[in-house]
């Protein structure tokens, strides 16, 4: 009997939870940037609503110190995040796969300067990482998410290569060589189906930590600028102003640990659903 079998419906129910929980948390977020894009309560530079007014008058968070709609702030930098997120995501696996499957197949010397190089970018805190690469660049959200993208390419290169190098070593790779399909093809069809579960939950964990990232280059000024409203600088705008008008802080504040919080219980769930391995340990 396999350890999926062997799962008592309470073990079945709680991993269904986690999985159901993350992703209403993250949808949430989610659905508030897919709004954004239609449908705002305030034009973004819209500064008619009075400096740090409380909730009222149509301004459901109040406003801050320059007189915009809070929730508006609110929503556009849930799309940033998102955006952000996703963005370098996106990056971070093109640029890791295609590193991680090289570094697998490579031998000698090839094999150690490439595993040398991912140690080394991977020795680099991300944050500061993406810090330097958007300082020698425009402070942009472009800029931002090429360069969070560009830090975690690292880690998912250096996953991606244990896991080829796994695949390679397995029996059925040595039959379909002998057989004369062609590497390429052999990647396609057999290595990178039985990696994708591993890899997807590590590209969810790292979606999240992007979202983090981005939080901190705008905090510190090195991400989408004004008005853009991301939630790392509505954060550091309302530093001076939170005893008086707390929610310009707490608003973004909180909207980001539930997608952060969110996407890493998504990602425990898919690792629960997707990987074999963590079933029957875990069983």
């Amino acid at each position: 009997m396999t350890g999926t079998d062997q799962l008592t419906p309470t073990k079945r129910r709680r991993r269904s939870v986690t999985l159901t929980t993350g992703c209403v948390l993250a949808g949430l977020v989610v659905l508030l940037a897919l709004i954004s894009f239609v449908w705002l309560p305030f034009d973004a530079e819209d500064t008619s609503g009075g400096r740090l007014a409380g909730p009222g008058d149509g301004h459901l968070l109040g406003t801050d110190k320059l007189g915009r709609d809070l929730f508006t702030q609110v929503m556009t930098g849930s799309r940033i995040a998102v955006e952000a997120g996703l963005g370098s995501v996106t990056v971070a696996a093109v640029i890791g796969i295609a590193l991680g499957v090289l570094a697998a197949f490579a031998q000698g010397w090839i094999d150690d300067t490439l595993s040398a190089f991912l140690d080394i970018l991977i020795a680099f805190p991300t944050l500061l990482l993406a810090m330097l690469i958007v300082a020698a660049r425009s402070a942009t959200l472009g800029s931002a998410v090429l360069a969070i993208g560009l830090a975690q390419s690292a880690v998912v290169a250096r996953l991606v290569r244990i896991l080829v190098k796994r695949v390679l070593a397995q029996d059925y790779i040595t039959a379909a060589r002998i057989s004369g399909t062609s590497w390429p093809r052999t990647v396609l069809s057999h290595v990178l189906p039985n990696i994708w579960p591993t890899l997807v939950v590590n590209l969810a964990l790292q979606f999240g930590l992007a979202v983090l990232a981005e939080a901190g280059l705008s905090y510190l000024g090195l991400g989408a600028p004004p008005p853009n409203a991301s939630w790392g600088r509505m954060l550091q705008e309302a530093q001076a102003t939170f005893t008086t008008a707390p929610a310009g802080a707490l608003a973004p504040g909180i909207l980001l640990v539930v997608l952060v919080i969110g996407v890493n219980l998504v990602a425990d769930g898919l690792r629960d659903t997707l990987d074999p391995a963590t079933r029957r340990r875990r069983a």
